[in-house]
């Protein structure tokens, strides 16, 4: 039972901080029998949450640092969702006995369940994946050899679109399952230490194909504005496509990067960039022309409707003030790294908000009748929704509102900036038409392209 109940608050919290999820290659996850999810790991235990709401399997039992059984706010949904404590030895010198965790994992494999892993050993916030540690494979390989069952690694790709931010997107991406079969086991067998070392080496391959990779985040930094470039305005992309046409973006740029006018366009995207940051602006706030009356215009009714917005946030927003303000606390007092800092304060908000609600049902309820206290459990959950909705919209229109007024006021700046963002378009998108596979399926169509022909050209 406690179980349903945390795998029900995963999923509402996943869905609740990502406004899109998006799963590709779910097919490729076994219906039955033990599975080994191998991820990457860039955003500690939000991670695994994401995991646990989309892989479609369950009991999904994970492998995690035996310092989050510190946090005795963790403890309980740890214990629930059948956790394993590992003790990394960078922690303790080196001196450690991880023989328990080990072979509760392998009890659970051999019963047929499913185990997350995430071989990179950390929580990380780096461009690319960093080198992976050998236990997953060691895993797999010694479960095979027991010879009970034979368990499937399938590697899973997380990949966050701005994945610090409220209300982002992520990608989920399931590659094709590895299987353990006769010529690994009997490698293994022969020499485990190096089967071992090959194992792990296929497996990061296998990651990286699901995950996007670049040598450091400069590099990343040019691609992405590169790619906003070269988009067409008038196509809007999913999460899969976004990292599609990243990865693409990555590959072309390592294959080519030593030439000459790719350095020079790399350096000309680059300063385009910084003159964007250093004015406060965004790409997309450069594609049309914005006047003065038309930017007063746009202020005023922008402010109308966060007028509007307003008395209906207010009340919502003051009721799960001191939630949030308690949260923030144990987040910042109670955590051992950085990393651990979002996952406390989404804990605490999980464990307080219903403490909360409770309370103030059970006081309507003595105070009103039983059905005005269910009434108000229902009330107070769609508020915290609708507070959550609404503060967001009136975030977004907040910085619009800032965005037009810098528009208008910079004038002749903007505009010149206008004109090396169209030479910009043109070169870069010369450059993919000159570089591209014609085998390769494309994501934008040469009509795309027309449609936004005036959004990305001076008028």
């Amino acid at each position: 039972m406690l179980q349903r109940l945390v795998i029900w608050l995963v999923r509402i919290v996943t869905s609740t901080f990502f406004r899109r999820i998006e799963v590709v290659g779910i097919e490729n996850v076994p219906e039955s029998g033990p599975v080994i999810f191998a991820g990457n790991h860039p955003n500690a235990l939000m991670d695994g949450w994401l995991l646990t709401a989309k892989c479609g399997r369950w009991p999904l039992h994970f492998l995690a640092n035996a310092k989050l059984w510190n946090y005795r706010v963790l403890v309980p949904i740890l214990n629930a969702t059948g956790a394993v404590p590992v003790y990394r030895r960078e922690e303790h010198a080196g001196d450690v006995d991880n023989s328990k965790a080990f072979d509760r994992i392998f009890e659970v494999i051999e019963a047929g369940h499913c185990v997350g892993i995430f071989p990179e050993g950390i929580s990380h916030v780096e461009s690319q994946l960093i080198t992976l540690k050998t236990g997953t494979a060691r895993i797999a390989l010694t479960v095979a050899d027991r010879g009970k069952v034979v368990a499937d690694i399938v590697p899973c790709g997380l990949n966050y679109i701005h994945r610090h931010r409220f209300r982002s997107q992520v990608l989920i991406e399931f590659g094709a399952p590895i299987r353990i079969d006769r010529q690994w086991l009997e490698a293994y067998r022969e020499d485990g230490q190096a089967t071992v070392v090959r194992l792990t080496a296929h497996i990061a391959n296998a990651l990286k194909a699901v995950t996007l990779n670049a040598p450091d985040w400069k590099t990343m930094r040019f691609i992405q504005t590169a790619r906003r470039l070269y988009k067409p305005s008038t196509k809007e992309l999913t999460p899969s496509q976004y990292v599609e046409l990243n990865r693409r973006f990555v590959d072309a740029y390592l294959t080519d990067r030593h030439d000459p006018d790719v350095q020079a366009l790399q350096n000309d995207v680059e300063d385009y960039q910084s003159r964007l940051d250093m004015l406060g602006l965004r790409d997309h706030q450069l594609r049309n022309p914005i006047t003065f009356g038309y930017a007063l215009r746009k202020v005023a009714l922008r402010c109308l409707t966060m007028l509007a917005l307003l008395p209906l946030a207010i009340p919502g927003a003051l009721l799960h003030l001191p939630v949030g303000w308690a949260a923030a606390t144990i987040g910042e007092r109670f955590s051992y790294e950085m990393d651990d800092i979002a996952t406390l304060k989404v804990f605490a908000t999980i464990l307080l908000l219903p403490v909360m609600y409770t309370a103030i049902a059970i006081f309507v309820g003595m105070t009103f009748g039983t059905w005005w206290a269910i009434a108000t459990i229902i009330g107070l959950t769609f508020s915290f929704f609708a507070s959550v909705r609404l503060v967001e919209a009136e975030a977004g229109l907040l910085l619009s509102v800032i965005a037009v007024f810098r528009l208008a006021r910079l004038g002749g700046e903007v505009e010149e900036i206008r004109i090396t963002r169209a030479e910009l378009v043109r070169r870069i998108r010369d450059r993919v038409e000159q570089r591209i596979d014609p085998a390769m399926q494309r994501i934008f169509t040469p009509g795309d392209f027309r449609k936004s022909r005036d959004d990305d050209q001076i008028d």
